[in-house]
């Protein structure tokens, strides 16, 4: 490869030549469009007819979700801000105690870094789109800045960036910021690199720049003089079939004015590792001596090949029959042990099928080598630290010792260092674990004790008392005061980054969900989240899966019954009850490659007979005995993946119809969608007349009509956000897309209604809509929502709940009953009233508990329709018409809700007693409760409501409670 330096005295570019990436067939986004997109989001939102539809937020959150940065503040430390990957930013001031959310109306909610200016009006800048480079890092906008204490945010610019991995405040001058922009994630782009404001943010300019796939990753600054910085460049570019991690314009600059001019500090002599195979780095510098410097770099480059066993791939490669047949049995059993060969095979085995011609010794490599990856014997160097002590002149490894087991395979991950401000040689890298070494890098040992999650990207030390540790990992927050001996958890934020969601029959009905990095949980539906489990010692939500929780189908036959997974394939089944899962990854035979899983392996169980289960490899497997024996029923459904480290040419979505068994409907993540009608006997490609190259996110069958099926096409893997949404009515014969008023938004997720056939449901990286006509338009929901990325639907079809799975602040419920009921002949209405719930009287509403709170009962909803934006009456009649309640309202042209909690003022209620016969029960004497309020007693009241000059009314009924009786005692003879 070859490096060719431009050096311009008057401006700094440095241009690196970097190896030749594929080019994509699909252009990204650009930041214009999207960020026109979010005010047509917002459009969507004001005239939605359903933004009052009203939802509710049921966690969980004790696991939290992947936290990108820590700022406190370093006089009162309580108070800090933290920066979750997709969910949004948060502030406490009670040391984590409550915190409240700052960023959820924004274009984006991804952050990558954040810098808290605590000298100069706590100024708050953020950073958005991470940096961690993961599946679901989310690209942003560019620069943000609140003054205001986030209240309001102003754009900044570089919007282009797509992904920040550092923002540095001048400490002096608040005019000054620098920028360290990593770039596009999946597609390349010049609008990278380290960028320098002298006018707070109004313009900026680029002083640093490699090549098109090279951005800042890492940018420090001397604490002692504020005109030398230190920047990290990263080379990385991904796509869907491979991670290319490292590269030539990977390395360390140095400028010492300012950031205006930079100096490669990491070249050929330096000492620091330097080439193809260096990624991702990360830096510190000891604040009293900043000519100290820490670099933590994921070295890509190949270890020294150890001595290897008898027998490898690389020798059944290439051996002859003859030679195979003289092998040591031991050895070729070991050889079958560590590629975790079935235990029906061993040497004899394969000895005698050898003999027998019915493989070759070379099937036993092709057994283990999915013939599209990218295959080496040895691993790479993976994480090393280096130190400086003249400023980055030289650079010296800190340990002799690979560090095993800190980075693993996914070195892109992680990368950050840290050094205490009052001790040189404590030093913390970050990566799986959280390290600590006490003598300047030589050994280290962890900090991940018994309640601190793995996979950390922040870490912030108090200046004032180097013991206080704020810990961010990708299970939330952990803070220590005694440099990590022992710590707690901060996790009040509900973030939980779900991909999928699911739901049961039981009553009340359980919600169960797949997340990143935290497993499968499931709790109960009606779930509020509060901190009185810390009292119980019950958190409603428990864990039933490890790993990065995936696809769930739930046997509703008994509730109990749950197959679910993690990534790559790893599925069980799971008794609830037992909680033994029982592993039913379909298996290849020998004399086959390896089956390809997708990151996150599609399942789905029929609805027409729950002993049968689809899983998705490149090709469909059903079991017809609940996972206990597969069998293929289609071919290749792909393109046939490409050469890669990521699994690719894999099916990642499938869906069989409720109202024919055996009509399948699957999609790849190469762009092919196919049919089959019979149970798999027969397929037909139904993609062509598509875009294509897309992601497959959902291909789904209607509840409604047999020859009717939608599909979602997400170029998120290019960098490409539209919103390709498609209907067909011919079983995919042909299509027509609809939703082209939906805003450049990948979609996750498309659902339709299983109670309105013209109710369609779509999650999209930054919201939640609906159509009301098939498809061909939508609105937005609003109320108790935020944008964050929706990854999965499911509506309940015994409650009408649409529970929504987003990828950053848990599960939101919401019932869709009336937005059902949003049919043409209602919307042609001036005012519609629907029919209200009776309910049971409320005996306990209003008085005090045991804790002395009022207890809070029941309400009821009032939920109307007004064709037109206006003033609106509502009043309560008891008997005789009586006037109980009155409220005013303004209301929305669309759905509307009042809630009532069946209160009545003491005045009031006094004159409707004082109204009523002698003789009515209802004339007893009755206190007020608690709160000084009366309740309804059981009865029947009417509901009216006046908007526009006209009226609707409607009745509910208020029930007694059944009476306890007394039974006489027997008598004893």
């Amino acid at each position: 490869m070859t490096i060719r330096c431009l050096i311009v005295l008057f401006f700094l570019t440095v241009l690196v030549y970097s190896q030749d990436y594929p080019q994509n067939p699909i252009p990204f986004t650009p930041v214009e469009k999207r960020l026109a997109g979010f005010e047509q989001r917002q459009t969507l939102k004001r005239n939605s007819l359903v933004k009052n539809v009203p939802f509710r937020n049921i966690g969980p959150s004790v696991q939290s979700g992947r936290v990108v940065d820590i700022e406190a503040n370093p006089q009162n430390p309580k108070e800090f801000y933290v920066a979750y990957a997709s969910g949004g930013l948060w502030h406490t001031a009670t040391s984590g105690i409550d915190f409240k959310p700052l960023f959820d109306r924004q274009p984006v909610m991804t952050i990558g870094d954040i810098a808290v200016d605590w000298r100069h009006g706590r100024r708050i800048w953020v950073g958005t789109g991470e940096s961690n480079s993961s599946r679901s890092s989310y690209s942003g906008t560019g620069i943000y800045l609140s003054e205001d204490g986030g209240n309001t945010w102003q754009h900044m610019g570089l919007g282009e960036t797509h992904h920040v991995g550092r923002i540095v405040l001048h400490p002096d001058n608040p005019q000054v910021v620098w920028v360290a922009a990593v770039g596009h994630l999946y597609s390349s782009n010049e609008q990278r690199g380290i960028y320098k404001s002298s006018n707070g943010g109004k313009s900026w300019k680029r002083v640093l720049y490699v090549n098109e796939n090279t951005g800042g990753i890492d940018l420090v600054i001397d604490a002692h003089n504020p005109d030398i910085l230190y920047a990290a460049m990263w080379e990385r570019t991904r796509r869907a079939w491979n991670f290319w991690e490292g590269g030539e314009g990977s390395g360390i600059y140095k400028s010492v004015d300012g950031g205006e001019t930079w100096q490669l500090i990491s070249g050929e002599k330096s000492g620091f590792p330097h080439g193809t195979h260096v990624g991702r780095i990360g830096l510190a510098v000891f604040p009293q001596n900043t000519q100290i410097l820490y670099a933590l770099v994921d070295n890509q480059e190949r270890r020294e090949k150890e001595e290897e066993p008898a027998i490898t791939r690389a020798l059944l490669r290439t051996i002859s029959v003859e030679d195979f047949l003289k092998l040591d049995p031991d050895e070729l059993n070991a050889f079958l042990d560590r590629y975790h060969f079935p235990h029906e095979f061993n040497a004899d085995t394969l000895f005698q099928l050898v003999r027998q011609k019915k493989i070759k010794p070379v099937t036993l490599v092709e057994y283990v080598e999915d013939a599209n990856a990218e295959l080496f014997d040895t691993e790479v160097i993976g994480p090393e630290v280096y130190r400086s002590i003249d400023g980055g002149k030289s650079w010296q490894r800190t340990h002799d010792d690979y560090l095993d087991k800190v980075y693993y395979a996914f070195g892109y991950y992680f990368g950050n260092i840290r050094v205490s401000p009052t001790d040189v040689n404590r030093i913390y890298i970050l990566g799986v674990p959280l390290l600590l070494s006490e003598d300047g890098g030589q050994t280290f040992h962890s900090l991940n004790h018994e309640n601190v999650h793995v996979d950390h990207h922040a870490l912030w030390i108090d200046p004032q008392n180097a013991q206080h540790l704020i810990a961010g990992n990708d299970g939330g927050i952990n803070i220590s005061f005694d440099n990590g001996r022992t710590w707690f958890k901060a996790n009040h934020p509900p973030v939980g980054q779900f991909y999928t969601v699911a739901v049961d029959m039981a009553k009340p009905y359980n919600v169960y969900g797949g997340m990143q990095d935290n497993g499968v949980w499931v709790g109960p539906s009606t779930n509020r989240e509060s901190r009185a489990w810390q009292q119980s010692g019950h958190y409603a939500f428990r864990s039933i899966m490890g790993g990065d929780g995936m696809q769930i189908e739930i046997d509703t036959r008994d509730n109990e019954t749950v197959y679910t997974g993690y990534q790559f394939g790893n599925y069980f089944r799971i008794d609830r009850q037992r909680e033994k899962p029982k592993r039913i990854t379909p298996k290849h035979k020998l004399g086959e490659r390896p089956l390809r899983f997708n990151w996150q392996t599609p399942i789905h169980l029929s609805v027409h007979n729950q002993d049968i289960l689809y899983m998705g490899a490149q090709r469909v497997y059903r079991s017809m005995d609940r996972g206990e024996h597969w069998t293929p029923i289609s071919g290749d459904l792909t393109l046939g993946g490409r050469k890669g480290d990521v699994p690719y040419g894999t099916l990642t979505t499938i869906d069989e119809s409720p109202l024919k068994f055996g009509l399948i409907y699957v999609g790849s993540d190469d762009g092919l969608i196919h049919v089959t009608q019979d149970g798999g006997a027969h397929w037909q490609r139904i993609s062509d007349g598509l875009p294509q190259n897309y992601w497959v996110s959902r291909v789904v069958a209607s509840e409604h009509k047999e020859s009717r099926c939608f599909a979602a096409l997400n170029g998120y893997r290019w960098d490409n956000f539209g919103a390709l949404l498609y209907r067909s009515e011919d079983f995919g014969k042909t299509w027509k897309q609809i939703g082209l008023d939906l805003p450049p938004e990948a979609i996750n997720v498309v659902k339709e209604d299983p109670f309105n056939e013209n109710l369609v449901y779509v999650g999209t990286d930054h919201g939640l809509y609906v159509s009301l006509d098939g498809g061909d338009h939508f609105m937005a929901f609003a109320k108790g929502l935020v944008d964050a990325p929706v990854h999965d639907l499911v509506v309940h079809p015994r409650e009408h709940d649409l529970v929504v799975g987003t990828h950053g602040r848990s599960i939101f419920i919401g019932n869709m009953r009336e937005v059902a009921q949003l049919t043409p002949e209602v919307l042609a209405r001036e005012l519609h009233l629907f029919p209200l719930k009776n309910h049971k009287e409320q005996p306990h509403a209003g008085n005090r508990d045991y804790s002395w709170k009022i207890i809070k009962g029941d309400s009821l909803k009032i939920a109307f329709y007004c064709k037109q934006a206006g003033k609106t009456k509502i009043w309560l009649a008891g008997e005789k018409d009586f006037k109980l309640a009155e409220w005013q309202l303004n209301s929305a042209a669309g759905l509307n809700f009042l809630f009532y909690d069946f209160s009545v003022e003491p005045e009031t209620f006094k004159k409707y007693v004082s109204a009523l016969p002698e003789d009515n029960p209802k004339t007893k004497k009755l206190k007020p409760r608690d709160n000084g309020k009366f309740y309804l007693r059981a009865g029947t009241y009417t509901i009216i409501i006046e908007h526009k000059g006209e009226k609707a009314s409607g009745t509910f009924k208020i029930e007694a409670l059944p009476k306890k009786e007394r039974k006489e005692k027997k008598k004893i003879p």
